[in-house]
C-alpha cells in the first residue's frame, strides 16, 4: 500500500468487530507515531495503550458517552509531557507534535488494516483520573483503533482550487 492509498483509504470508525487487535500489528502503529517528527525534537508525546474492557467504559464516559470508545478493542490515549514549547510561529509546539503522531499512527492502521477514530470530545481532568496521567501532562487525544465493522463513504472535499492558494492568501 502506497502513502497515497493509506491517505484516500482512512476513515474516522466509529463500529468496531469484536476481534483483538494483534500484538504486532499493534506495535507498529505505535512506532509510527513513536517516529513522528516533533518540534526541535523535543518528543513529547507519550501513548497510554488501553486495553481493558472496564477502562474503556470509563474512558467512553470521559468521552461524551460516545459508545465506540468503549467498543473497540484498543484506545490509544496520547499525551505531551511538554506543554509550554512555543514555536517561533507563536503555536504551542505539543498540540501540532501530538497530531503528526496520530496521523502517523492512523495511516499505519489502515496499511494494517485496522479502523481509527480520533476522538477531541472528552473532559481531560476524568481521562487524567482514570489513566494517573500527572497534573503536568495534557491528554491531547484519544484514539479509537481495532478491525471495523463498518465501511463508511469518504466525506465530501472542497475541491483543490478552494484550499491552495499559489504565492499569496485567496480565498475565504
Amino acid at each position: 500500500m502506497t502513502v497515497r492509498e493509506a491517505i484516500q483509504n482512512r476513515r474516522s470508525i466509529r463500529v468496531y468487530r469484536p476481534k483483538p487487535v494483534e500484538e504486532e500489528k499493534l506495535l507498529r502503529v505505535l512506532e509510527a507515531g513513536r517516529a513522528a517528527p516533533s518540534a526541535r525534537n523535543i518528543q513529547e508525546s507519550r501513548f497510554v495503550v488501553v486495553t481493558e474492557r472496564a477502562t474503556r467504559e470509563k474512558l467512553m464516559k470521559a468521552a461524551a458517552n460516545q459508545s465506540f470508545v468503549a467498543e473497540a478493542p484498543v484506545v490509544i490515549v496520547v499525551c505531551a509531557t511538554v506543554t509550554q514549547y512555543t514555536m517561533r510561529c507563536g503555536q504551542l509546539a505539543y498540540p501540532v507534535d501530538a497530531a503528526i503522531a496520530v496521523d502517523h499512527m492512523t495511516l499505519q492502521a489502515v496499511e494494517e488494516g485496522l479502523g481509527t477514530c480520533w476522538v477531541c470530545a472528552f473532559n481531560e481532568a476524568e481521562v487524567k483520573d482514570i489513566l494517573s496521567v500527572p497534573e503536568a501532562v495534557r491528554v491531547v487525544a484519544l484514539m479509537t483503533l481495532g478491525y471495523p465493522g463498518e465501511s463508511p463513504a469518504a466525506r465530501p472535499r472542497k475541491s483543490f482550487e478552494e484550499v491552495v492558494c499559489r504565492e499569496t492568501y485567496s480565498g475565504g
